[in-house]
């Protein structure tokens, strides 16, 4: 059979497709449905050629739970810095609808073509980033990263929590966050920013960074603490490593929606207990920021020998500010 572009030459917005490896040839026509068993298109031929045909078109249902995080997801711990969570957040990546270039090999001179990948993700939440940024061109990147990751969710279509791709609950080092919400990511109420010298003193930190290697990404003169605690590193996430008895930690917030009452509220991770102070939060105006720590005590000295999970949610009735919380004995 010669494939054509015919349906589209005669105007036709939409086909049906019985066991023809031309669907893609008909520019101009969508393919509404794809039969490739012989005798189920023969039988639909058969009903089309007897009488006045009628066909309808009902909303696509699913009975798959969805989301669920992919086999192919890139994986936590961090390798590199292991108090900062990755990965951060999670997004839609397999079955995606793409511009292709006709060159592309295969493309059949198609301009989309469904992929799969973590290379579809990414543009999804390089998207989402640039409206943030156009909705508020004030806020810093991180502030934006804090409100796609503080407003993700971890639930999916069945209202029970997000699965990895082999059925079980998805940790946070599979979903980080959760997946990404666009609409509440716009309005996240409360946000955790980072300045430059919080970068700076995460170079401090880091094992072999000289002063001198400062100086190459910061012109300024900046002299690196004497001490610091990475655990203080004001990032969306809370990641204990290392754990052997007590540590205390501190997060600093930043009102970025109405005035209103912050409430906390914990799911302590197996084996440890979690004790905030304060425990509520009063913003009296937008910018406005407060202070808040967290003190994580292992039930049982030396803490749990694998990571454990837990969250930490602070709501005002309108906004829920969630984070992961993940903790590992010494």
């Amino acid at each position: 059979m010669e494939c054509t572009n015919v349906l589209g030459e005669l105007g036709a917005v939409g086909y049906i497709s019985i066991n023809s490896t031309c669907r893609n040839k008909n520019a101009g026509a969508a393919t509404l449905a794809v039969i490739s068993d012989t005798d189920h298109g023969q039988i639909l031929t058969a009903y089309i050629n007897s009488t006045e045909p009628m066909a309808s078109i009902t909303p696509p249902m699913t009975e798959e739970t969805t989301p669920s995080v992919a086999k192919y997801s890139c994986r936590g711990p961090n390798p590199v810095t292991q108090e900062i969570l990755k990965p951060d957040i999670i997004a839609p990546g397999t079955f995606i609808v793409a511009a292709v270039s006709k060159e592309m090999e295969g493309s059949d001179g198609r301009l989309y073509d469904v992929q799969s990948g973590t290379s579809m993700a990414t543009p999804m939440v390089a998207g989402v980033v640039g409206l943030l940024k156009l909705l508020h061109p004030e806020w810093s990147p991180a502030m934006i990263k804090s409100a796609i990751m503080t407003t993700a969710s971890t639930i999916d279509n069945m209202n029970q929590p997000l699965k990895d791709y082999d059925g079980k609950p998805a940790s946070p080092f599979a979903m980080g966050a959760g997946i990404i919400q666009p609409n509440n990511a716009a309005d996240p109420g409360l946000v955790y920013d980072l300045t430059v010298k919080d970068y700076l003193e995460f170079l401090c930190s880091q094992t072999n960074f000289t002063e001198t290697q400062l100086a190459s990404v910061y012109e300024k003169p900046f002299t690196c603490p004497k001490s610091y605690n990475l655990l203080n590193f004001n990032y969306p996430a809370i990641t204990v490593p290392k754990l052997s008895d007590q540590v205390t930690l501190s997060r600093i917030v930043t009102n970025v929606g109405t005035p209103g009452l912050y409430k906390v509220n914990v799911t302590e991770p197996e084996g440890i207990s979690v004790t905030v102070k304060p425990d509520s939060l009063l913003f009296k105006e937008v910018g406005e920021k407060q202070t808040f720590e967290l003190t994580l005590k292992a039930k049982e000295f030396g803490g749990p020998k694998n990571y454990v999970f837990g969250r930490i949610v602070w709501k005002d009735g309108v906004h829920t500010v969630s984070s992961p919380l993940v903790v590992k004995g010494a």
